[in-house]
């Protein structure tokens, strides 16, 4: 096998949640870039078709699969349909998220509710419903979206830190369970990007600059910057890298 085809995604097909803007979007096309049929799941199903449509017209195969993941029965209906467009997944990206950012007192039982359902339940539930096919075959990647909020706190975000904190260790646990059987699990913790997420960090320049000047590379992130861990860790390339919650920060977490 050569160094390049090592990151090939020819003949697999992955299924990247949040895939409507932002990191799954930008995830997604990368991953068709490389050859994967990719199903694409958020729930708003209008940018969902337009990312669809812009993978096809770019000459891969993707299809669009509507869902609310904050709901149990959409969620394993989810799990049920992914296969059909292009046969069983080999991949899956849990990108979907929320933040509701409020203070620690003024956080109610429906934000908590609705946070963990999302951020944590959705990629337990999902990767729960995929491993099987994946353990059969003898290959899968699991990849769940971290955070800098994983290792550390930030203000008037604690369910979204409680959940990035307990994604690194569902990480730990699927890697555990399933990686003796070829399915490996890994996480990708991005810094700071301009995403739907983050509008309230990036509509404030003077924190956004404050931000791009703690990294090491003295810029925030742009979404093209994750394409090449994504495609290393749902690549042959990580075969032997499992567990791993790898940092895509410029340098964040290290200062």
């Amino acid at each position: 096998m050569s160094g390049t085809s090592l990151f090939d995604l020819s003949g697999r097909v992955a299924v990247v949640t949040g895939a409507s803007s932002g990191i799954g979007r930008s995830i997604a096309l990368a991953f068709a870039g490389a050859g994967a049929a990719v199903v694409l799941v958020a729930r708003r199903a209008s940018m969902l078709d337009a990312v669809r449509d812009e993978i096809r017209r770019a000459g891969g195969r993707a299809a669009s699969l509507p869902c609310d993941l904050a709901d149990r029965a959409s969620l394993k209906e989810c799990g049920t349909q992914a296969g059909e467009s292009f046969g069983a997944p080999d991949i899956l990206v849990s990108a979907a998220g929320t933040n509701r950012r409020k203070s620690m007192l003024d956080v109610t039982e429906d934000d908590w509710d609705t946070t963990m359902r999302l951020n944590l339940d959705a990629p337990f539930f999902l990767a729960q419903r995929l491993a099987p096919a994946m353990i059969a075959r003898g290959f899968g990647r699991i990849i769940n979206i971290a955070s800098l909020q994983s290792v550390r706190a930030f203000a008037d975000c604690a369910p979204y830190g409680a959940s990035k904190g307990a994604i690194a260790q569902l990480t730990r646990a699927q890697a555990e369970a399933w990686s003796r059987h070829g399915v490996n699990a890994n996480a990708i913790a991005p810094g700071f990007f301009a995403t739907e997420l983050t509008a309230p960090v990036v509509n404030d320049q003077a924190r956004w600059t404050q931000m791009a000047q703690r990294t090491f590379v003295g810029r925030n992130g742009e979404l093209p910057d994750l394409w090449g861990t994504a495609l290393f860790l749902a690549s042959r390339a990580s075969d032997y890298v499992t567990g791993q919650t790898i940092f895509v920060d410029g340098g964040f977490s290290a200062g």
